[in-house]
Order: C-alpha cells, then structure tokens, then sequence
C-alpha cells in the first residue's frame, strides 16, 4: 500500500471523528422532534411494551437522561453513542466483506455522510438502536464468514434480539440471514448445525417480555404495527415518493453507487457465492417489502433506516463496470463525499437558521422540530398561574410530549385522546382531571367540540403563534375548561 492509500483512510476516519462531535452540538442544542419528546416521556415510565413500538428507545433514553438530565443532549447521548458504535461495525464488516480495509473506511464515511444518519440515526427514536443493532448483526455474519467460529452466531442472535427489542422491522434482519445461507452453498452447512437456530433462540429469548406484555395488553402493540401490512388497493402513487425520499436521505450519489455495489455484487461475484453476498441478501427482503408496501401506501422516509449500514456497504464496493455506467460510477465516487457532506451541512445549518424562508408544510425542520417553541410553554405557563389551572390536556401525543419535556414549571400534562399511549403510566388522578385545567392545541387540529363533552364551561384564552423566523408556522389555541362532568 502507496502513501497515498495509507493517508486517503486516515483522513476519513478523521473527518468521520470530526463529524460526530458536529453532531454532538447538533445533539446538544436542537429542539427536540415531537417523537423524541414522546418516547422521553415513556422513558419516565419504563416498561416491556408500548403501544407503538418495542421498549428499547425508553431505556436508551433513560440512560442519557440519567447522566446528562432531562436536556436534548441528555435525550440523544446514548443514540449518539449507537451511532459512533454502528459506524465501527460497518467499518470492520466492510472490511471483511469487500476484502479492503480501505474500502471499509469507505462504507463508514459513506454510512457518517447519509442524511439518515445525520438526521434519523442522531434522533432518539427506536431507528438509532435499530440501525446500531442491524450494523452489529451484519458484523456478526461477516465474522461467521471469516473465521467458521460458532461463537458469533450467538453475538448474531444478540444483535438481532436487541434489534427485535428496538423495532419490530428487525425480522427482515433474521430473514436476510436465511437468505444468504440458502444461497452460498460455503454457508448452507450452518443449517445442519444448531448454531444459527441457538442464534435465533437467544434474539427470541431476549425478546419475550415484549411477547408477555403484548399477551397482557390485548395484543394492542402487535396489532398497531402488524396492520400496516393490510393492503389496501393497488396504486403506483406513493412509489415515486418512496424512491425519492431514499435517494435523497441516502444523497444522490452515494445512492447510485449502492445501486451499482448491489448490481456489481451480483453479476461478478454470484457465481463464486462469496461472503459478499450477504450484503445482498440482506438488502433484498426488506427492499422487496418496501417497494411492495409503496404499491398500496405510503413508506415513512425512516422505515428502510435499518438498511443503510449494509447498504453503504454495498456503496463503498471497489469493484468496476464497463460500459457508459463506468463514467457514472466515476464521477459519483468523485462527487459522493463532497456532495453529501454539503447536504448534512446544509441540513444541520437550516435546524438552527432558516435558509430559505418555508412554510410549515415544506420545512421539515419547522414541522418535526419545537423551533419557536420557548415563548409558547412560557405564555401557558403563565395562563396556568393566572387561571389556577391544575394541569394541561391535549388531543395528540405531539404536544403533550413537547408540553411535558418544555413546560418551565413542567405541569402535570393529559392526552384525552389515544389514552392506549399511555398504557404504563397510572391513570391521571380525578382532581386533576375535574379541572380546571387548559386545553392546548394547534389551530388545524383543535377538538374543542370533544372537549366541550367533557367540560361544562370551556373559555378560549389566548391564540399564541409559533414562529421560525418571521415565519408562521402554525397558531396554538389556549383554552381553559372546567366544570368535570366526568372527572376520570
């Protein structure tokens, strides 16, 4: 090795450390997404299950907050931590799988420089311990590729039982691995072994007491997911929109060269079934269920998160193709790095000073995001004193997390709405609920009538607008309601 090619992965590993205390000021300092703020709000009362999602995320986050207290930076450390650890695991797995240590740092950097990772893997919600858990179970397999070791099907059947525990997309990862040992006849001997089942059973194992809380609560966890998967009609509307948001949450080029990793894997190394056949095989299950998803309805942006550490391992293939295709692949391996890092900057530069002047319907930021959050909870907390106020209801769960987590005096919050949210948490005491109390929403979603039927005497207080700017994001109704006529 040239010092050239000695140097080119030192320095992406330094830009790579560079990057991640980036994100910790990000980490640090950006409001929190409404989802964050509601999965803090479960980490106050930890339990095996939640209505939405397994309960990892509530205990990752509970560990920050232990640490660093209830702060944005206390709420994202331990993803932030996930991250630097997923990024390690994709590094060594690409090392192996590709045969390159230098093409290992290159599925690193790609990994860092993806606008999932900037954004989805820094959040704290059940995407960062499931991308770190999909980037360890790969590691697992390219290390049961390597050395025939026994052992790492068990490290396997870890990451997959934290996998499981983060989000319940992680079967796709234990299907991914079935697939790669049916079709590498090197590898199918593990199935004539106990190994890859004991693997299994100790993901499932760790993964149980999701299975005893949902047994206890109806099935209701299972049964909100599991729906997703009930077609409805056939329509190419939201394929589009699937495909674009991928390329551009992946950044356009290093899309392509996953792409071209993918077809390259494929076409040349097939025939030999190699080791590095597993980063196909972990691909394809998933993307073939998101694309068939996307034929029916919508597939989030965040959804195929758990796919990025192999997928930039795909990216970061060092093989070649001829043809016109290999001007493209040249070209988007110049421009990969440059053109990611300029979109995670811009990204990250838009959180904390608006760009472009956007109204909520098109600034993600001012969407997901408590921007302009502060003088709102310091109005309601003033109305609160004002009126005697016992506490705050809400119709969603997007304020009453943020109302929870910002609120000064931090009052006791209520969602009258989808109280199977808050499955782990005691039921609000009667006095609370007899009032009065304020009645907070957004003007585009206000229930005022469904809180009438609750309350005799509802009064509009105060219209408080949210801004981003001189930007109007959206305008907050403050009610006060009293008058019980059931106070439970």
């Amino acid at each position: 090795m040239n010092g050239e090619e000695t140097r080119a992965p030192r320095r992406a590993l330094v830009f790579i450390a560079a990057l991640m205390g980036l994100r910790a000021i990000v980490a640090a300092h950006a409001p929190l997404a409404f989802d964050e703020a509601y999965y803090w709000r479960w980490s106050k009362s930890l339990a095996a299950g939640y209505l939405d999602h397994p309960p990892l995320i509530a205990y990752v986050i509970r560990m920050g907050t232990t640490i660093f207290g209830d702060t944005p930076l206390g709420v994202r450390a331990v993803p932030l931590v996930l991250l630097i650890g997923a990024t390690w695991a994709v590094w060594r797995s690409g090392a192996l799988l590709l045969r390159s240590d230098s093409a290992g740092v290159t599925a690193a950097l790609f990994f860092n420089l993806t606008l999932m990772s900037s954004t989805v893997g820094l959040a704290a919600t059940p995407d960062s311990p499931a991308m770190a858990a999909a980037a360890f179970f790969v590691f697992s397999l390219a290390k049961v590729a390597e050395t025939e070791r026994p052992i790492w099907w068990a490290a396997a059947g870890a990451a997959g039982g934290f996998g499981l525990l983060a989000k319940y997309t992680a079967p796709f990862l234990g299907v991914g691995a079935l697939l790669w040992l049916c079709v590498s006849p090197r590898e199918r001997r593990w199935l004539r072994s106990p190994w890859p089942y004991l693997g299994a059973a100790l993901a499932l194992a760790m993964f149980a007491p999701v299975i005893v809380w949902n047994a206890a609560h109806t099935w209701i966890s299972f049964a909100w997911q599991f729906a997703r998967v009930v077609t409805h009609g056939f329509s190419l509307r939201y394929l589009g929109d699937f495909v674009a948001g991928q390329v551009g949450l992946a950044t356009p080029f290093i899309f392509i060269l996953g792409l071209v990793g993918v077809v390259g894997i494929v076409r040349t190394e097939a025939k030999r079934r190699l080791p590095v056949l597993l980063i196909v095989a972990m691909l394809a299950p998933a993307t073939a269920y998101f694309l068939w998803h996307s034929t029916h309805s919508r597939v989030q942006g965040n959804w195929p998160s758990f796919l990025y550490p192999v997928f930039c391992i795909a990216a970061a293939w060092p093989g070649q193709i001829g043809g016109l295709g290999a001007h493209v692949v040249r070209f988007s391996r110049a421009a990969a790095v440059t053109t990611a890092a300029l979109v995670t900057l811009v990204a990250y530069l838009h959180t904390f000073w608006p760009l472009v002047a956007l109204p909520r319907s098109k600034d993600p930021v001012a969407r997901l995001l408590a921007v302009g959050y502060g003088p709102i909870v310091e109005e309601i907390d003033a109305l609160r004193r004002q009126t005697g106020a016992r506490g705050v209801v809400t119709t969603n769960y997007a304020q009453t997390g943020w109302l929870a987590f910002y609120a000064p005096s931090h009052p006791p919050v209520v969602q009258l709405t989808e109280r199977d949210r808050w499955h782990q948490e005691p039921p609000p005491a009667p006095d609370l609920m007899a009032g009065p109390v304020l009645y907070v929403t957004e003007s585009w979603r206000d229930l005022k009538e469904m809180v009438t039927a609750r309350y005799a005497r509802i009064t509009l207080l105060a219209r408080i607008p949210r801004l981003r700017g001189d930007v109007v994001i959206e305008d907050y109704l403050v009610y006060r309601a009293d008058g019980a006529r059931d106070p439970r």
